[in-house]
């Protein structure tokens, strides 16, 4: 099924993963599989661009290698078949090298490295790309006060700058943790039948070598054929970096709700709207992101259930990935997509979320109230005092500063003009400011002159 793809996936990226893309792929191990041996001397250089010539998906029958995989076990027998068949119609003494030294796991893994590693940079490029609006829009919202919310209910006044500089600082350990992820993790995979490279002889290191040039991969120490760490590790981090855009869209649509309506996605015809309701204005970027956030545990769970394998070989477990990984890829390319054509144009009413701070007749202030009567008559006697304050306000349904006014344990202590100080919400903001520049700085986001 495709129809979905616009909303869950990223074009770029689903090209990249395709099935011509993925045959592309083993096809260029292939070829490169042929250079390497013939600059090492295993074959000559004739035969090796005779099979070179033929490594173009275009050339293959795809759907033949997929009927054929059904009975063979993997997309890599069928292909190498039409390979050899290909390469003999123009040279049938190279034909006989075509894949020489190799197994079909090699072709299959190398091929999904070549696929991941032009992936991964796309992705990169999209988590990086997020940064520097979400700096900016951290910066210019560092003043602009909003309640901040504890188990879904109003707790203490915080600023949307600080918690936007939450958003961007997971986003920017995401982008730290995926690029060490590709430096580790996009590798060769160069063992013949059974990790040892023995059908080369003694030239199997060299030719794994040479390979590893030609294709630009890590060169591991040793063969990885049942350790999928490697796998397990992109997976995982690629779940990490969803589960934070899950958060950002969760946060998004509770702001969205009717009765709180502090943020908004954007306002566009035909977006966000009902079937049946004329005045719906739904948040569906974050229930797209939120469906994306759903799925990936249950995907990554896969990959790492996979990694228990057999042997120098994996029976069930290494073909459980063959799937689920583009779709891990797939599904947090798309979302990474969608987040950036939201952020930069979501919409603030700032003047709402002022207006929020007080739906709660001053209950907000009920800590800044009591920390400074603790500094009088010790913590524990200033939480019970306040405590009841806040619970004869919520039963009289009245402000919770004029109950403090009139109670002669808090007036022998605070007067009028403290009061006023501590139920102003610009004096109860701790930390924020530094915080948001700490997480501003980091990023390395260059603020304009006139905007600091």
């Amino acid at each position: 099924m495709s129809l979905l793809d616009p909303l869950f996936r990223s074009p770029a990226v689903d090209d990249i993963l395709s099935d011509k893309s993925s045959i592309q792929a083993m096809l260029d191990f292939e070829a490169a599989l042929a250079r390497a041996e013939a600059r090492a001397g295993v074959i000559s250089s004739g035969a090796a661009g005779a099979i070179e010539s033929k490594c173009r998906a275009e050339l293959f029958d795809l759907g033949a290698i997929g009927e054929s995989a059904a009975v063979a076990g993997n997309l890599a027998i069928p292909l190498i078949k039409q390979l050899t068949a290909l390469v003999a119609q123009r040279d049938k003494e190279a034909a006989r090298y075509v894949h020489w030294g190799a197994t079909s796991q090699d072709a299959i893994d190398t091929g999904r490295v070549l696929q991941l590693r032009q992936a991964l940079d796309l992705i990169a490029r999209d988590l990086d790309g997020l940064v520097e609006p979400l700096g900016r829009m951290a910066q210019k919202h560092r003043a602009t006060l909003m309640a901040g919310r504890t188990w879904m209910q109003q707790a203490l006044p915080i600023t949307l700058g600080v918690k936007i500089a939450g958003w961007l600082d997971a986003l920017v350990r995401h982008s730290t943790r995926l690029k060490e992820t590709r430096e580790r993790c996009l590798a060769l995979q160069f063992g013949g039948a059974a990790g040892t490279l023995a059908a080369l002889g003694g030239r199997g290191p060299e030719v794994a070598a040479l390979l590893s040039a030609e294709l630009k991969l890590a060169l591991p120490d040793i063969p990885w054929h049942a350790h999928r760490d490697r796998m397990a590790e992109i997976a995982t981090t690629l779940g990490l970096c969803v589960g934070t855009v899950g958060k950002i869209a969760r946060d998004i649509s509770l702001h969205m709700q009717t009765e709180v309506a502090e943020m908004f996605e954007p306002a566009a015809e035909g977006r966000g709207g009902s079937s049946s309701m004329p005045h719906k204005r739904n948040p569906v970027t974050a229930a797209v992101l939120l469906a994306t956030a759903a799925r990936m545990p249950g995907l990554v769970s896969t990959m790492l259930a996979a990694m228990v394998q057999e042997d120098e070989r994996g029976l069930g477990g290494w073909q459980a990935e063959w799937e689920t990984l583009p779709e891990i890829v797939g599904l947090t390319a798309g979302a990474l997509h969608h987040l950036s054509v939201l952020l930069p144009a979501l919409e603030i009413d700032a003047e709402h979320m002022r207006r929020n701070l007080n739906i709660t007749e001053g209950l907000l202030f009920a800590e800044a109230v009591s920390m400074a009567l603790a500094d009088k008559i010790g913590k524990a006697q200033a939480h019970e005092l306040v405590q009841a304050a806040c619970m004869r306000a919520i039963k009289e349904k009245r402000g919770l500063r004029p109950i403090l006014s009139g109670d002669a344990r808090v007036s022998e202590h605070l007067n009028a003009t403290d009061l006023d100080r501590l139920f102003n919400p610009h004096h109860y903001l701790g930390a924020a400011d530094e915080f948001l520049y700490r997480v501003v700085a980091a990023s390395r986001v260059k603020i304009p002159a006139g905007e600091e």
